[in-house]
């Protein structure tokens, strides 16, 4: 071969442009290859897409010519034909130049073919034309902007991460984000300018938000004072926010449920140990006058014919804890206020000279305000005390702090950074208040004729409640007597004068020593039941964290404490004596020096870090706090015949501000914590309504039935249609709430269209059912009003005399009696109530009636109940006989003749099934979502005409919702194959008697109607169905008093 005449030894170029000759020759070679490989390339990518455009500098087209160096391109008009089906796979392309090109110079490309991952240039791509000379600064020039590109794109980020964060996850490490040593060497420098920008510098933090500070104590009582603003913390609320569910309720921050799974081990407490609960939200008013007087003012308010009120002997005297229905003066037996529990103070105490008497009466918050303004207006007391502004008592600091710090008010509420003010600093008060009452309001007021004195107590006490068996055990090894102080210098210097002084009095030591030996007898009882209900005894205890265990334990009745059988039993047959019923807790003033004088639980625990042998008894001598406190047994189920007793125990009433250090010991004794939902449960069992929501005639009543049809009205509509029960088509009108008005009201009238088509059929009964409908409150025959004596009174009859209500007073309440006769109400008096739990017991309990003095199931015996209470409401307990697991809303229906049948013939049938109802607003609300979409889009096609008669035209059609029944209800007796009864208000598996149970309301007039219509052998049995089932089910009825 000839060497060109530019090679030369002095030539640089001649070592490249060999290589470039020897790369010719060996393309050359490899385009001799490539026909075969690339017919088989193309039968193995025939399944690929064809319209694939390439970004990269290769090509795929043997037609298309590059320059050398890269750079603009041109394609050539004319494509050389490709063999089989490789003509149809190349893509489209894209083609580069060089600058600056020489007409000299020749072209080269490449074949490129789609691989998996992309086009490559394979094995197949063949250079059709290599150049015999190239220019070596355009070449030089190309490859530099490639290198250069090439850099550009390494050294640059391409996203928004940290440098760090572009590392691969097994070398990345934690402190890489603030420590840049942590980076490898050649991020470092790229880590540290990030980390110098002004996004990424760290934010000073306040002092306020440190840990420390968060944790100090001043800082912490803000926080909490500002955050208790709209909803009052109990004592325990720390201790219940890290283990219960919390709820806002009432004007409180309580616990609903525990975390944990604790349902059956709850009600295993309630049955065999002990449950503890925080009553603290209950209200307390305080009534202080002559004893006349009091009685005077309250006695309209309540009825005999309910049972028992506050002029009982055994409550009067002190003796007994009483309990009773409040109405509106004068209003019984419509317009009641709510149940509440009352406490008389003993006559006669150590050192007691004065003849007025005080009454503490506990109420449920949500009943606070209207019972409040009835008695302010029976008793007479408008005039507010002027010293008496509802000001919370702060909880004290140590009595060494000489001064106390006040906050400005703009500080409160308000997140600022502390000030560190170093020794300075003092902490602040906490703040203890009432989420019932304005607290602009006073709290006290006094009446100017009859001098009796009003007090709102709310949250000036702690009420405890401790349920079960072991409930007694529990208080007799966590709280121990107050030890008497004997004298001497010790005791003057002790900051609890008021004990000093009441141990220089022999009286006060004799009976203290009566109530501590009582209250040791109470450890080896087996139950509170055997106790008589209601008993109250005072006491004086010392400080229970002395002698809190270092380990939890388990309080066991100790039988060596009754050894003295004798008075064991008088305990149990006669209660506790009347003066020993006495408490230093009555005096406001004992108990707000005890509040201050409170040692702290940190002093507590230097002195005992102090003790020479660690774990030994801490004594404090005359130091150690004196706490009054009175135990209030609580009695449990007791109507029925069954399980007599259960859920019995003791509430425990302290001073505030000594919440936590009775707490913990009850814990550390063996004490199980529960909430709102093992109180509902315990009230369920025990078979008792609960407050508010089974009252319906109480406005606290209907109010809560209100919020809680909301709240499951709103979860209803948050889940979508095809996920949520169809109420419609189930024949359930109302599934959240309970429309009792108008369950009595079609109860009246179907009642009273059976009588008018008896009157028709017998034409002798026409003067009869004439002088039902003619007097319907109140019976004119002789046989009725014999009826009606034999029965009971059930007018309200007061215990003070007649005398007393003048002609103004009378006239009134028979015209509000006139314009509230259309409501229902709740039956409650005792004999009607005893009366109708004979009729529903069946055969058996019908002749025991009979033979205790009850009058027998008949007509005219139903017709004097109901002249007396046309719309009336009674509570029911309802026991499922077979399978099923009621619910609240549940409908209690009446059964027909067929399902009678059915049973008879097998014990095992579970009961009739409901058919499927039509849903006549389904098709309107197709209606109105197609109109709501043709609106959308004429809306978007004429941005202006039109808006606001499409928003109001959908406006007036947000109530209909798939799946309820819109408008007013129908007859809600008749809706469905079983006459409708009453409702369930709650209900569930019951592990007491293991079955379903549930309790409730029935309209007194369907109750009396089926009863009367029922065979002797089959009375009480009625049919439950579920809101979301068309199952009905048979359960036995029963009204136990």
């Amino acid at each position: 071969m000839r060497q060109p005449a530019c090679w030369s030894r002095e030539s640089p170029w001649k070592g490249l442009l060999l290589r470039l000759v020897l790369i010719r020759d060996l393309l050359e070679r490899m385009a001799e290859m490539s026909n075969a490989k690339e017919r088989k390339h193309a039968k193995k990518m025939r399944n690929q897409p064809t319209n694939v455009t390439l970004s990269s500098g290769f090509v795929a087209e043997r037609g298309v010519k590059h320059y050398n160096g890269g750079g603009k391109p041109f394609q050539t008009s004319k494509h050389e034909p490709r063999s089989g089906t490789s003509q149809q796979r190349h893509s489209k392309m894209t083609y580069h130049s060089l600058p600056d090109t020489d007409v000299n110079e020749q072209t080269s490309s490449k074949i490129m073919f789609r691989k998996k991952g992309g086009w490559k240039a394979g094995p197949e791509g063949t250079s059709q034309e290599i150049p015999k000379y190239i220019t070596a600064s355009t070449f030089a020039q190309a490859r530099a902007a490639e290198i250069s590109a090439m850099l550009k794109a390494v050294t640059q980020k391409s996203s928004n991460s940290l440098v760090f964060q572009t590392l691969p996850r097994h070398m990345r490490r934690r402190a890489m984000s603030h420590n840049v040593k942590r980076l490898p060497r050649r991020l470092r420098e790229i880590a540290q300018k990030e980390a110098e920008k002004a996004v990424h510098q760290k934010k000073e933090h306040s002092k306020n938000k440190c840990h420390k500070a968060r944790r100090c104590h001043i800082n912490r009582t803000l926080e909490f004072n500002r955050r208790q603003k709209k909803n009052i913390w109990l004592e325990t609320h720390i201790w219940h926010a890290k283990r219960f569910h919390m709820v806002k309720k009432w004007g409180y921050c309580l616990g609903e449920r525990p975390t944990v799974k604790s349902h059956r081990a709850c009600y295993r407490a309630m049955t065999n140990r002990c449950l503890l609960q925080d009553l603290s939200y209950y209200c307390c008013l305080e009534l202080k006058g002559k004893e006349e007087e009091i009685l005077k003012a309250l006695s309209p308010m309540c009825s005999t014919d309910t049972g028992l009120t506050f002029a009982a002997v055994h409550c009067l005297s002190g003796k007994r804890q009483g309990s009773l229905i409040l109405y509106r003066a004068h209003r019984y037996p419509r317009e009641m206020l709510g149940p509440v529990t009352f406490i008389w103070k003993s006559e006669r105490g150590p050192g007691d000279t004065s003849e007025n008497r005080q009454l503490w009466i506990w109420l449920h918050p949500t009943l606070k305000q209207d019972i409040l303004e009835e008695i302010k207006a029976m008793c007479q007391c408008v005039q507010p005390i002027k010293s008496t502004v509802c000001i919370p008592d702060p909880i004290l600091t140590p009595p060494q702090e000489k001064s106390q710090i006040t906050l400005p008010d703009e500080t409160i509420g308000k997140k600022r950074k502390r000030k560190d003010d170093g020794e300075n600093a003092k902490p602040v008060k906490k703040v203890l208040g009432d989420g019932t009452r304005d607290p602009l309001q006073p709290y006290s007021w006094i009446s100017p004729t009859t001098g009796i004195i009003i007090s709102d107590l709310t949250m000036e006490m702690n009420r405890y409640r401790l349920i079960g068996p072991l409930s007694h055990s529990i208080l007799t090894e966590a709280l121990k007597a107050a030890s008497v102080h004997t004298g001497g210098d010790d005791t003057e210097k002790t900051p609890h004068h008021w004990w000093t002084e009441t141990c220089k009095n022999p009286d006060s030591i004799a009976l203290h020593h009566r109530q501590e030996a009582i209250f040791e007898l109470l450890g080896g009882i087996t139950s509170p039941a055997e106790l008589p209900a209601g008993t109250i005894l005072g006491l004086t205890v010392g400080d229970p964290r002395i002698n809190l265990p270092q380990k939890r334990s388990k309080a066991l009745p100790n039988p060596e404490k009754c050894q003295d059988n004798e008075k064991v039993r008088q305990l149990l047959l006669a209660g506790v004596p009347v003066e020993c019923t006495h408490s230093f807790i009555w005096n406001q003033a004992i108990c707000k020096s005890v509040t201050e004088n409170k040692i702290l639980d940190q002093d507590l625990n230097r002195m005992r870090s102090e003790l020479l042998v660690p774990g030994s008894q801490l004594v404090l001598g005359p130091r150690e706090s004196k706490i009054p406190v009175l135990l209030i047994q609580q009695p449990g189920k007791g109507t029925g015949e069954d399980r007599l007793g259960w859920g019995s125990g003791w509430d425990v009433l302290l001073p505030k501000g000594w919440g936590m250090a009775f707490w913990i010991p009850f814990i550390y004794r063996g004490a199980r914590v529960g909430g709102l939902k093992e109180a509902l449960v315990h009230s369920q069992y025990k078979r008792s309504p609960n407050i508010p929501g089974d009252f319906p005639d109480c406005p606290a009543g209907i109010l809560f039935a209100e919020e809680q049809a909301k709240n499951l009205l709103e979860k209803y509509k948050r889940r979508p249609p095809a996920k949520r029960p169809n109420y419609v088509k189930l024949g359930t009108l109302a599934p959240f709430s309970c429309p009792w008005e108008q369950l009595t009201q079609d109860w009246e009238s179907r009642v009273q269209a059976q009588e008018n088509s008896s009157v028709v059929s017998s034409p002798s009964g026409g003067e009869s059912d004439s002088r039902r409908d003619a007097v319907p409150c109140a019976p004119t025959s002789d046989k009725t009003l014999m009826l009606s004596d034999k029965m009971g009174s059930f007018t309200n009859e007061p215990s003070e005399p007649e005398e007393v209500m003048d002609t103004e007073c009378q006239d009134q309440a028979r015209e509000s009696h006139a314009a509230t006769a259309r409501d229902f109400c709740v039956l409650r008096s005792r004999k009607l109530l005893k009366q109708l739990s004979a009729w529903c017991g069946g055969g058996r309990a019908a002749r025991r009636a009979s033979s205790g003095g009850q009058l027998e199931l008949t007509q005219e015996a139903c017709l004097a109940v109901l002249d007396r209470f046309p719309r009336a409401l009674v509570w029911v307990s309802l026991s499922l006989l077979q399978k099923g697991s009621p619910e609240p809303h549940t409908m209690i229906c009446v059964p027909a003749k067929e399902d009678f049948l059915q049973l008879r013939q097998d014990r095992q049938y579970c009961g009739p099934q409901e058919s499927k109802h039509s849903d006549p607003f389904k098709s309107k609300i197709l209606k109105q979502r197609e109109k709501k979409k043709m609106e959308k889009r004429q809306k978007r096609r004429n941005a202006a005409p039109g808006g606001p008669a499409g928003e109001d035209a959908t406006a007036g059609h947000e109530a209909l919702t798939l799946g309820l029944w819109s408008g007013p209800l129908p007859g809600v007796t008749a809706h469905c194959s079983r006459v409708l009864l009453g409702f369930v208000t709650q209900g569930d598996f019951s592990m007491a008697v293991g079955c379903g149970e549930a309790l409730g309301f029935v309209s007194l007039t369907g109750l009396l109607d089926v009863l009367f219509s029922q065979p002797a052998g089959e009375r009480g049995l009625v049919l439950l169905r579920p809101p979301t089932s068309p199952q009905y089910r048979f359960a036995r009825l029963a009204i136990e008093v």
